[in-house]
C-alpha cells in the first residue's frame, strides 16, 4: 500500500537516503549495495576486456599491460565514474516513482472515497467504531440531502442549456416562438407591432392566453357568489363521481363477460342515463332527489347569502352563518384564483423573471404584474414586460361585449362623420368648369349617354340605380346567428382602416404642399382617429374569450 512506502524528503543531497541524487535509497530494503555494486562492475569490465581481446593483437594486448593490468585499469575506472552515477540515477528514479505511486494512490482512494453512497458510509463508520461511537443517521440524512440539492442544481442547469439550445436553433422571432403544438388552441391574440416612440428599434409583443375553466386544477369562483352556488357545485362534483365509479364497474363487468368494450360515445350515454337516479328538477319538493345530500330546509337557509354578512344581521349561532363557516373553511372560494396567482409567480421565480410591482385585486379576480412600477412609457426601458392575469365570467363576457360593440360603433360613426367631411372639402375645392376627376366627366356625359344610348335600350340611368359597393371593399355577405353571436368585425375593422388611409390620401389631393389652417385640422383629427383605433384594434376582442 502507498502508506507503507517512506516518504522521501523532497531535497537535493548526494548522502540523505531517498533525496534527490542521493546514492543511499529507503526503498532499498536489505540489500547490499556493495555487492550489487561489485557483480555490476566485474561484469562491465569482463565484457570491455572480451570485446577488446578479439579486436586487437596480441603484441598490442602486451604493450597494454604496463603499470598494471588491463581489467583492474577498467575496474577502477568505472568503480569511479559509472558506478556513481548509476547509482544516483537508480536511488533518485526509486525514490520518485514511490512517491509518485504513494500520491497516485492517495488519490485514488479520495476518488473512492467520494463515490461512496450513504448505505457504504454508514458500513464503514460500524466498522471502524461501531452504532456506539458514531450516529450514522444525521451523516446519512446530510448526504442523501447534499446529493440531492446537488442533483436538483444540475437538473436546473440541464434544462437552462436545453431550453436556450432549443431558443438559438429554432431562431423565431415571430407569433410561431410562443406556439407549442397541443397548447396552440389556447392562444386568444398574439401580435407583434413596432413601438409608437421607437418604431425601428424596438418591438410591442402582445400574447393572450384563454383558459377555459374546465381546464383549471382548481374552479374559480367570483368573491361575491353566493353560498347556496358553491354548495350545489360542489354536489354536482359529487354526483359525477358517483356517476364516473359506476360507469367504470359497468365496463369492468362488461370486460368479464366477454362483451365488447364501450365506445366513447357510449360512455358518455351511460353517464346521462345516470343522472337522474342522483338528482331532478323538482325545486319544491323535500324528498326530491336533488337534496338528497343537503336537505331543502337547508339550502332555503343559505338562499342569496353572499361572502359577506352584514354585522347588524350577523349571529354566530344561526344554521346559516355555521353553514357558512363551514364552506369557508374549506377555502372553495379563494382557492382557485390563488392557486393561480402562485403559479404565474412561482413560474416568474422559476425563470428569474423579476418585477417591481404586483397588484392582487382579489375580490375583482384580477393580478396585475409590472417589471417596473413606473407606466411611462418614455422613461421606461425598451425590454420589459407587463402580466395582466383575470377570470371573467358568463356575465361578464356579455358586458364586455355590449361594451366592445358600443366603441366599434362610435368608430364607424366618426370615421364616416370625416369621410363626409373631407368629401366635402374636397367638393367646395373644385374649380369651376374643369374637369378634376372622373365624377366630373360622369356629369359632362351624363346627357349624351341618356339621349343617345339608354334611351335606345331602355335601362335606367347610372345615378338612377341602387349602389351597393363602396368601391372601397368588396360587399360582405350577410351575417348568419352564428356570426351575430361572435362578432369578428374584421370586415369593419378592415374597411375603417382603408376609409382612414383614403381620407389621408385625398386631404393630400386637396392641398398638395400647401398647409393651410383647415387642413392642419383635418390632418390631426385623421392622425388621432388612425392612433385611438389602432389602439382598438389591439385589444382582445371579448367574443373571442371563451369562460
Amino acid at each position: 500500500m502507498a502508506g507503507d512506502l517512506p516518504r522521501s524528503p523532497n531535497v537535493f543531497h548526494p548522502s540523505k537516503p531517498s533525496a534527490v541524487g542521493s546514492r543511499n535509497s529507503l526503498a532499498q530494503e536489505g540489500r547490499n549495495q556493495n555487492e550489487e555494486y561489485r557483480r555490476l562492475i566485474e561484469d562491465e569490465t569482463e565484457r570491455v576486456l572480451k570485446e577488446i581481446a578479439i579486436k586487437l593483437p596480441k603484441e598490442v594486448l602486451e604493450k597494454l599491460e604496463v603499470m598494471g593490468g588491463l581489467k583492474q585499469k577498467l575496474y577502477n575506472y568505472f568503480n569511479q565514474n559509472f558506478q556513481n552515477m548509476f547509482n544516483r540515477y537508480i536511488v533518485t528514479a526509486e525514490a520518485e516513482v514511490a512517491k509518485k505511486i504513494r500520491n497516485f494512490v492517495d488519490k485514488e482512494e479520495m476518488k473512492t472515497l467520494a463515490r461512496y453512497t450513504p448505505k457504504e458510509i454508514a458500513e464503514m463508520l460500524d466498522q471502524i467504531g461501531g452504532a456506539d461511537k458514531f450516529n450514522t443517521g444525521e451523516i446519512e440524512k446530510s448526504i442523501v440531502n447534499m446529493y440531492g440539492h446537488l442533483q436538483g442544481h444540475i437538473q436546473r442547469g440541464l434544462n437552462d442549456l436545453e431550453n436556450e439550445t432549443n431558443a438559438l436553433l429554432r431562431q423565431k422571432t415571430d407569433v410561431g416562438a410562443f406556439i407549442r403544438g397541443e397548447n396552440a388552441y389556447s392562444i386568444v391574440k398574439c401580435a407583434f407591432k413596432d413601438n409608437v416612440y421607437k418604431p425601428k428599434t424596438v418591438t410591442d409583443v402582445k400574447l393572450s392566453v384563454n383558459i377555459l375553466d374546465s381546464e383549471l386544477i382548481s374552479p374559480i369562483f367570483h368573491y361575491q357568489v353566493t353560498v347556496e352556488y358553491l354548495i350545489k357545485d360542489q354536489i354536482s362534483k359529487t354526483i359525477l363521481d358517483l356517476i364516473d365509479r359506476e360507469v367504470e364497474r359497468f365496463k369492468a363487468q362488461l370486460v368479464d363477460e366477454g362483451k365488447e368494450e364501450l365506445s366513447d360515445g357510449e360512455i358518455m350515454f351511460e353517464k346521462m342515463k345516470r343522472v337522474p337516479q342522483y338528482t331532478d328538477d323538482d325545486k319544491e319538493d323535500e324528498k326530491s332527489k336533488r337534496y338528497t345530500f343537503l336537505a331543502k330546509s337547508l339550502m332555503d337557509k343559505i338562499e342569496g347569502l353572499r361572502a359577506e354578512i352584514d354585522q347588524k344581521d350577523y349571529d354566530p349561532l344561526n344554521i346559516r352563518e355555521n353553514l357558512k363557516k363551514i364552506v369557508d373553511m374549506e377555502n372553495i372560494r379563494n382557492r382557485g384564483f390563488n392557486t393561480a396567482v402562485n403559479s404565474l409567480t412561482s413560474i416568474l421565480d422559476t425563470s428569474k423573471m423579476g418585477y417591481q410591482y404586483i397588484e392582487n385585486l382579489k375580490n375583482a379576480r384580477e393580478v396585475i404584474i409590472r417589471e417596473y412600477e413606473d407606466t411611462d412609457p418614455t422613461s421606461l426601458p425598451d425590454e420589459r414586460y407587463q402580466i395582466r392575469l383575470k377570470y371573467y365570467d358568463q356575465a361578464q363576457l356579455l358586458k364586455e361585449r355590449e361594451a366592445y360593440d358600443k366603441q366599434m360603433e362610435e368608430f364607424k360613426k366618426e370615421i364616416e362623420h370625416l369621410w363626409d367631411v373631407t368629401e366635402m372639402v374636397y367638393q367646395s375645392n373644385k374649380k369651376f368648369l374643369k374637369v378634376n376627376d372622373f365624377d366630373d366627366i360622369a356629369k359632362r356625359m351624363k346627357n349624351k349617354i341618356k339621349r343617345k344610348i339608354k334611351s335606345v335600350t331602355g335601362e335606367p340611368l347610372y345615378e338612377d340605380m341602387k349602389k351597393t359597393w363602396n368601391e372601397i371593399m368588396h360587399i360582405k355577405a350577410d351575417d348568419t346567428d352564428v356570426e351575430k353571436l361572435n362578432n369578428t368585425y374584421l370586415y369593419e375593422k378592415t374597411l375603417l382602416k382603408k376609409m382612414l388611409r383614403k381620407n389621408k390620401e385625398k386631404i393630400q389631393k386637396i392641398y398638395g404642399y400647401q398647409n393651410p389652417r383647415m387642413r392642419v385640422l383635418l390632418d390631426e383629427r385623421t392622425d388621432f382617429l388612425i392612433k385611438e383605433f389602432e389602439e382598438f384594434d389591439y385589444l382582445i376582442n371579448p367574443y373571442h374569450i371563451q369562460p
